[in-house]
């Protein structure tokens, strides 16, 4: 799920979003009867992310064109226009969690020259814009994968049920093994950060892939349907495994405790919603029937998605995958098509702040070799781009029962970690068991997984015939038809 991360108290930044709207306007209208300072900074703040939005909307509009005239992923330029104004570039978008203050920001010294701001109201105005448009990013993520629940089929995500957890356990289990072992034989790491560094080889970003998926038509494809269901399975599991290593970390042994309400909790809540589908629904149509002002159907379906979310949240669990059960809930109802085409453009709005602010928290500093203390993270980092791309790839490879199956595509949509993967590179490095090398290998592995898995995914998809290699008779006769 996870940039430095967008993992924050939901409830709490809402409130904070609404109340720096509130100044803000408050802030515009009467700026002259201002009494205290906050009521000042609230128009500079809403000014800021203003502009921080039509940076956004515009830079992913450029490299989603560019992106797909030159036959990519449209996701792909979203992600590479946030790195041009991100940290690694312009400085245009940068954000606290990266190590960035309001001095970093070409944004705030724009707004300094706007409002002759000090050093003190620069720094507030700088950290609530950057809280904002992470709220932001986090809704935008969360109606992608309502989204993304919407438009997959529950029958069909049962029907692969058992495939998709074979694979997700193989994503998470191969490359932690993988990984921490090398890092102790290999590197002579310590055995905690080895463990850390390994878990963060378990995770997948299930929106970068996804949203790859959908573009490609693929989503409720055999392929895109067992994808999707193991990245979830997989987000589950990546979240008890943080859990484990986190309390490793901090006290030096495991919370069992913790780790069987998690288990509980996860189970109870992705088979409850399944069940809830069955009743629900036709409640849904009937509130939605009897509702005739503006918004009957999309709105009670948005609050469905947010309390879903906020469910999860409150059980320790990514809001994500509450917005993605209630989009598989209400794709059970007769309403789905009408519901498809009301949250598409919400979508529209919202998603490309969350692609947009994952590649402006990307700093690529770390892959320069001229500096001296990003060397030994470098090559750390190459063992662990390699072990991040073959425990996942081997995934497609788990899959049963399917014959004709495209595995590489199986194992190339497990490959992003995306934010997920740099929330534990932040929580590692925030607890101190990260040393500097580790930590800048991790990002690198991030950073690395998360930009060419949508240009693999794409390229097996659009030749399928390139991940079906079986060893059936169809495979056995392409080199001579070839030949031919």
């Amino acid at each position: 799920m996870a940039f430095p991360t967008l993992q924050f108290d939901f409830g709490q930044n809402l409130l904070q979003l609404i109340s720096l709207n509130f100044d803000g306007f408050h802030g515009l209208s009467n700026l002259t009867l201002a009494t205290t300072p906050e009521s000042e900074y609230g128009s500079f703040v809403l000014t800021g992310v203003l502009m921080t939005i039509v940076v956004i909307y515009a830079m992913s509009k450029i490299g989603g064109e560019l992106s797909k005239r030159v036959g990519l992923p449209p996701v792909l330029g979203e992600l590479l226009g946030g790195v041009l104004v991100g940290v690694s570039a312009f400085h245009l978008i940068v954000f606290p969690e990266t190590g960035a203050v309001a001095a970093d920001s070409l944004m705030m010294s724009i707004l300094q020259k706007l409002g002759d701001l000090d050093p003190t109201a620069m720094n507030h105005i700088f950290e609530s814009q950057s809280e904002v448009i992470s709220v932001l990013a986090e809704l935008g993520v969360i109606v992608l994968l309502f989204e993304i629940g919407l438009e997959s089929d529950l029958r069909e995500l049962t029907k692969v049920g058992s495939q998709a957890a074979v694979v997700a356990v193989v994503g998470v289990v191969a490359p932690f093994l993988l990984g921490t072992v090398g890092l102790v034989a290999l590197f002579h790491a310590p055995v905690i950060p080895a463990i850390f560094a390994g878990a963060a080889l378990t995770a997948t970003s299930i929106g970068i892939t996804s949203k790859v998926l959908s573009d490609l038509g693929q989503l409720k494809s055999t392929e895109g349907t067992i994808i999707v269901g193991a990245a979830v399975i997989d987000d589950v599991l990546g979240i008890i495994v943080l859990a484990v290593v986190a309390s490793l970390a901090k006290t030096g042994e495991v919370d069992l405790l913790n780790v069987v309400y998690l288990v509980i909790g996860a189970s109870a809540f992705l088979l409850g919603s399944i069940l809830l589908g069955k009743f629900f629904n036709k409640s849904f149509e009937a509130i939605a029937g009897k509702l005739q002002t503006r918004g009957a159907l999309l709105i009670p379906a948005c609050a469905f998605a947010l309390v879903m979310a906020i469910i999860a949240n409150s059980i320790h669990l990514e809001a994500i995958l509450g917005a993605f059960a209630a989009g598989l809930v209400l794709d059970e109802t007769d309403l789905r098509k009408e519901l498809d085409r009301l949250v598409m453009p919400v979508a529209d709005l919202l998603v490309p702040i969350f692609f947009v602010t994952v590649g402006a928290k990307a700093d690529l500093g770390v892959l320069n070799p001229f500096i001296e203390e990003n060397r030994a993270g470098l090559i750390i980092a190459t063992f662990l781009v390699v072990v991040a791309i073959v425990g996942k790839v081997i995934t497609g490879w788990a899959v049963f029962g399917k014959p004709g199956i495209n595995r590489l595509a199986v194992g190339f949509g497990m490959i992003p970690r995306g934010e997920v993967g740099l929330v534990f590179a932040g929580i590692g490095s925030a607890s101190g068991v990260l040393d500097k090398p580790l930590e800048a290998a991790i990002i690198v592995m991030v950073i690395v997984t998360t930009f060419i898995a949508p240009p693999l995914l794409q390229l097996v998809l659009d030749n399928p015939d390139d991940g079906d290699l079986d060893g059936t008779k169809a495979d056995l006769e392409k080199p001579l038809a070839l030949v031919e």
